[in-house]
C-alpha cells in the first residue's frame, strides 16, 4: 500500500486533495510545481464523464500565479459539450483563488491507420542516455524526485533527455500513462537552461504549458526534445517533442517570462 510520502498526491475526496514534498516547486519552497499539477489535473479530466469513442488531444493550462503546496479543491465541468468534439475544464483551487485552469479538448477516435504520417524524427532511445543530467542548480522536491538521463548532443538551450519517477501520481489510485508522462512534461523548461537559474541569475517561469497529443503515450519513460529562444524584451519559450519509448507522440510549448533575479 503507497504511503503520502511515497506518492506526489493524496485524495481526501472526490474533489479535495493534498500535495506532498515530492510536488514541491523550485522557484518557492512554499509553491507546487506544474509539472505533477498538470499531471494530476489530467487524471482528473481523463476520468470526467469519460465518453467512449473520444480521447483528449490537447490539455492547455493556464498558470494564474503561485500554486500553494498543501491542500487544493479540483471543479470540473463541460464548456463545451459535443457529440464529436467536446472541451472540458478544470480548476485547481487553492488558498481561497484559482492557481490553475485547464481546458482539454476531447476528440473523436476513428481507424486512419492507412494515412498515418509522423515528421517528427524519433529520438535514440534511453539506452543511448548516459550519466544522469546535473539538476543541482534546481531546488525543491519535485527535482529530486525524479530520474533524468541525457542523449548524446544534450546542451544549454537544446535538451535531449530521457525521464521517469519512481514515485505515483496519486497514492492508493490508479493513474493511466497518459496522465503520469503528462506529470512529467513542464520538467522540460529546466532541462537544459540557457542561463543560470535563481539569485545571480535570472527567474524564467513558465505562464503556461499546452500539450498537443497525436497519439495516446505509453510506458515509465518520457522523452524531451526541446528548444529554448530567449527573446530581447523579457519573454521566451521553450517548445518540446514529446517521445515515449515508441516513438514521438505530440508537443508541448511553454511561454516565459524572464526576470533579472
Amino acid at each position: 500500500m503507497t504511503t503520502p510520502a511515497e506518492s506526489y498526491y493524496l485524495r481526501h475526496d472526490a474533489t479535495h486533495f493534498e500535495s506532498t514534498i515530492h510536488a514541491q516547486g523550485a522557484w518557492n519552497p512554499h509553491e507546487q510545481h506544474m509539472a505533477p499539477v498538470a499531471g494530476v489535473l489530467a487524471h482528473v479530466l481523463e476520468g470526467f464523464e469519460p465518453r467512449e469513442g473520444l480521447r483528449i488531444a490537447r490539455i492547455s493550462y493556464e498558470i494564474l500565479g503561485l500554486i500553494p503546496a498543501g491542500e487544493f479543491d479540483i471543479v470540473t465541468s463541460v464548456v463545451r459539450p459535443g457529440r464529436t468534439i467536446e472541451l472540458v475544464q478544470a480548476e485547481l483551487t487553492a488558498g481561497g483563488r484559482v492557481a490553475v485552469r485547464a481546458t482539454a479538448w476531447r476528440l473523436q477516435i476513428s481507424d486512419t491507420s492507412e494515412v498515418e504520417g509522423i515528421v517528427d524524427q524519433r529520438m535514440p532511445g534511453r539506452e543511448l542516455a548516459g550519466e544522469p543530467v546535473n539538476l543541482s542548480e534546481w531546488p525543491g522536491g519535485y527535482i529530486q524526485s525524479i530520474e533524468a538521463r541525457a542523449l548524446p548532443e544534450h546542451a544549454s538551450g537544446s535538451g535531449r533527455v530521457w525521464l521517469r519517477t519512481p514515485y505515483p501520481l496519486l497514492a492508493n489510485e490508479p493513474v493511466s500513462d497518459f496522465a503520469r508522462l503528462t506529470g512529467l512534461v513542464d520538467t522540460s523548461n529546466g532541462i537544459a537552461t540557457r542561463v543560470k537559474p535563481g539569485v545571480g541569475g535570472y527567474a524564467f517561469p513558465n505562464v503556461d504549458l499546452q500539450v498537443h497529443l497525436y497519439r495516446l503515450p505509453a510506458g515509465e519513460w518520457l522523452g524531451l526534445e526541446n528548444a529554448v529562444n530567449f527573446g530581447s524584451d523579457g519573454i521566451g519559450l521553450t517548445s518540446t517533442v514529446l517521445h515515449d519509448e515508441r516513438g514521438p507522440f505530440g508537443r508541448a510549448e511553454q511561454i516565459l517570462t524572464l526576470r533579472k533575479v
